[in-house]
């Protein structure tokens, strides 16, 4: 996903789209957002005609789908002063469609317009990700009144577009404790009746700052186990600073992880064929074998290349002691 909110946004996308291999997504908000500051200002200053000519554009280059808060309506920003929280809302384009509708006293456009939405995202076959615009931000502001009434208003739009031939996924919280995942995942499914969840994470603690692809990836685990369909990963540098290049690739991983946990735990077919494999070369001692297996290759073979010198059999882990070659030997 494309969440640029610098430089030349079109050539950037373009320049990704030649290069993956996937689907790719964006936030048309964002664009909006960025080329009013370069003309220093705000985006309150939008017109709806304004954001809905910029997802269009964004559509004709070719992007698969676009995330839209349109479940951020008038009764959910009432609902949500109803019931205060401890860090507000936390989504960037859930923030900003925030502050333009209180600035101009208005209606979301994405939900006042959803029809032209719809149009635009069938016109090009793009799916719509309906975003989690008041997902929490800190276990404090888990699965509270203002979460649950815009899953409410997003299970309605879902339906809409289901009826008008247009694909949607559902955007799923951000900070949930582990013992309230799976409500948060069945409710998804139950309001929104089975459409793909897709969670950002999510984190099951807030004091691992460095760490959040790891509390990321435990969500991520139990949120794909019990139902989530798409995983988004988190990286260790989530609310510190922009990710470097290993911190993407390691928040991948992690978020990979999680989502074969799950896969091997819900008995997906093939699902353990690698892990079975691995093993088999573990009991071999074919490090090439394990090489190719690994979900990081280069890795694991840094890893062992520390213990060549030892022996060519065992690691350093063990040594001399290693479980496997001690019980051949004793056969």
């Amino acid at each position: 996903m494309d969440l640029s909110t610098g430089g030349n946004l079109s050539e950037i996308r373009k320049a990704i789209l030649q290069q993956c291999p996937v689907m790719l997504g964006t936030v048309p908000i964002y664009q909006i957002a960025a080329e009013f500051m370069k003309k220093d200002k705000d985006i309150t200053d939008m017109t709806p005609n304004e954001l809905f000519e910029s997802i269009e554009k964004q559509c004709e280059e070719g992007i698969d789908y676009i995330t839209v808060h349109c479940g951020v309506t008038q009764k959910t920003l009432h609902t949500l002063g109803k019931n205060p929280r401890l860090l507000g809302v936390v989504s960037r384009g859930g923030s900003l469609t925030i502050q333009w509708m209180k600035k101009n006293k208005a209606e979301n456009p994405l939900y006042e317009n959803y029809d032209r939405l719809l149009d635009i995202a069938k016109k090009f076959d793009v799916t719509l990700s309906l975003g989690d615009g008041i997902r929490p931000g800190c276990l404090a502001d888990a699965s509270d009144a203002g979460q649950f009434k815009e899953l409410i208003t997003l299970g309605e739009l879902a339906k809409k577009a289901l009826e008008n031939d247009v694909q949607v996924i559902i955007e799923g919280p951000g900070h949930i404790p582990l013992n309230e995942i799976e409500a948060n995942v069945r409710l998804e499914k139950s309001i929104c009746k089975g459409a793909p969840f897709y969670v950002l994470g999510p984190l099951t603690t807030d004091i691992a700052p460095g760490y959040d692809h790891i509390t990321g990836a435990i969500g991520g685990a139990l949120a794909a186990y019990y139902g989530a369909d798409f995983l988004c990963y988190v990286t260790p540098s989530e609310h510190l600073c922009l990710p470097t290049v290993d911190d993407v690739k390691n928040g991948v991983i992690a978020s990979r992880i999680a989502a074969h946990s799950a896969d091997i735990a819900r008995g997906v077919p093939s699902a353990r064929e690698q892990d079975d494999l691995i093993s088999h070369y573990r009991a071999t001692f074919n490090w090439e074998g394990i090489y190719q297996v690994a979900l990081d290759p280069i890795l694991a073979k840094k890893r062992r290349k520390e213990s060549e010198d030892f022996s060519k059999d065992v690691c350093t882990m063990c040594g001399k002691l290693c479980a496997i070659k001690s019980t051949k030997n004793a056969t």
